[in-house]
């Protein structure tokens, strides 16, 4: 199957990655091409822009959480109906999951979906220095196809023409184009990276646009599009959520918490779900007072809670639906921001009161993949069932985890580690799952709901 196709990747974070990937994506659904939207790696805002800025929604392609014998297929049900797949990398283009070498980095995925990369070069403060930095890019792994560079953040046509000389006469790496500093591009960000889309409305709809326009006046869409051309044939069948799961017959209804508070969330997992024959409900805790007509059961992903602490703490009467839900044994599962909204308490402010834990914020940041084993029976999990997440707080739970644990697994330095809660018919825990990767737990989880 010939799917056009690229990778934007950078030498580090901060390059200007998500601009460039996220205008790119703009400039060109505004010629009229149907573009698939990716991301490399757990984020979920970043895709948030890319849905945005095409219309589709942003998938992620995590060759930890999912395994590497699904990015291509994965690539290939997002791209279903697109002409061409945009693919943003993750932090610098060969920084993967810490120790394990280049897995689930910007270049093995890159390798793993056989497409050409775009390097954005953050170019300030530098001139022929850019010349040995692309050259060490586009050589250190043979594999790695590196076939572009786009500028960043050039100060002035003088700089720009520095640039493309030291390029032209030492990295043999065609610049596809330059981008001056701006600041009408600017997403604003807070302790976890960029502000979602959810939460900014008109401002991220402006911003997109204007990384569209800035884009379409800096880079060579053609010379883009006849690299994305360049790339072989995709092979892999797509990957079929119908292919993963069985359907139960009774239909459950399974609510899924949505909007501002609750916006991260995998659009395979509520696809998962709806093959496995649940009818997914979403509503926004931050406006809805009832949990939708039916529902027997209850998925609550993670998003920034803390954020909207007064508004949740507020709508009482949601709290007492999911209180109740929780109490006639129906299947909860929660992450992240799910298991602090089933606490009782978020920073002082009153919550769900389903778990026997109190949440704040805290200055520290949690971060890191994890490689888990279920310790205890849940509508998610059987016991001993291992999966691969994501954590990624800045708040704390006292206690932290139930006398019957969610997870368990080994630190960096081989320490035993349990993690969240196990009550009842409940699952909460701080660990981000990409349930393509674990088909089983849709399963399981709709059964447990048809079981009501």
């Amino acid at each position: 199957m010939q799917l056009p196709r690229l990778v934007i990747a950078a030498p580090s974070s901060g390059a200007g990655k998500t601009t460039v990937a996220t205008g790119l994506m703009a400039a060109l659904t505004a010629r009229g091409l149907k573009v698939s939207p990716h991301k490399v790696g757990p984020d979920y805002i970043d895709p948030g822009y890319h849905g945005l800025a095409t219309g589709r929604p942003g998938r992620n392609l995590d060759a930890f959480m999912c395994g590497p014998e699904r990015i291509e297929p994965l690539l290939r049900h997002g791209a279903a109906g697109a002409d061409l797949a945009v693919v943003e990398g993750v932090m610098g283009m060969f920084d993967g999951a810490s120790g394990r070498g280049e897995l689930a980095s910007t270049a093995h995925v890159a390798k793993l979906l056989r497409a050409p990369v775009v390097l954005v070069v953050d170019g300030s403060s530098q001139s022929r220095s850019v010349a040995a930095l692309v050259h060490g890019f586009a050589s250190w792994d043979p594999q790695v196809r590196l076939a572009g560079v786009i500028l960043n953040r050039v100060a002035s046509d003088r700089h720009e023409q520095l640039l493309r000389e030291a390029l032209e006469e030492g990295a043999g790496v065609p610049v596809l184009g330059a981008v001056r500093r701006t600041a009408s591009v600017a997403t604003p960000s807070r302790h976890l990276g960029l502000v979602p889309v959810v939460e900014r409305s008109a401002q991220a709809v402006r911003a997109v646009a204007d990384m569209g326009e800035l884009i379409a006046a800096s880079v060579d869409l053609d010379a883009v599009l006849a690299l994305a051309r360049s790339a072989p044939p995709l092979t892999a069948a797509p990957w079929d959520p119908a292919a993963e799961v069985a359907a139960v017959p009774s239909r459950p209804r399974i609510a899924l918490a949505a909007g501002a508070a609750f916006s991260f969330s995998y659009a395979e997992n509520a696809e998962l779900l709806t093959a496995a024959g649940a009818e997914v409900l979403p509503f926004d805790p931050l406006h809805d007072s009832s949990l939708p007509d039916g529902a027997s059961g209850l998925v609550i992903g993670g998003g920034f809670p803390e954020v909207y602490g007064a508004e949740l703490s507020e709508n009482a009467p949601l709290r007492a639906a999911i209180a109740e839900l929780a109490a006639t044994g129906a299947p909860i599962a929660a992450e992240c921001a799910g298991l602090l909204y089933l606490g009782r308490e978020l920073d002082g402010r009153p919550m769900c009161g389903v778990l026997d834990t109190t949440a704040r914020m805290t200055e520290r940041l949690t971060l890191g993949y994890r490689e888990a084993v279920a310790l205890h029976d849940s509508p998610l999990a059987a016991t001993g069932t291992r999966v691969r997440g994501h954590e990624f707080h800045r708040t704390n739970c006292d206690p932290a985890a139930a006398p019957t644990p969610a997870w368990g697994w080994r630190t960096p330095t081989g320490a035993a580690h349990t993690e969240g809660f196990v009550t009842g018919n409940v699952h909460a825990s701080y660990l981000h799952l990409h349930w393509a990767g674990a088909p089983g737990l849709a399963q399981r989880f709709t059964e447990a709901a048809a079981g009501r």
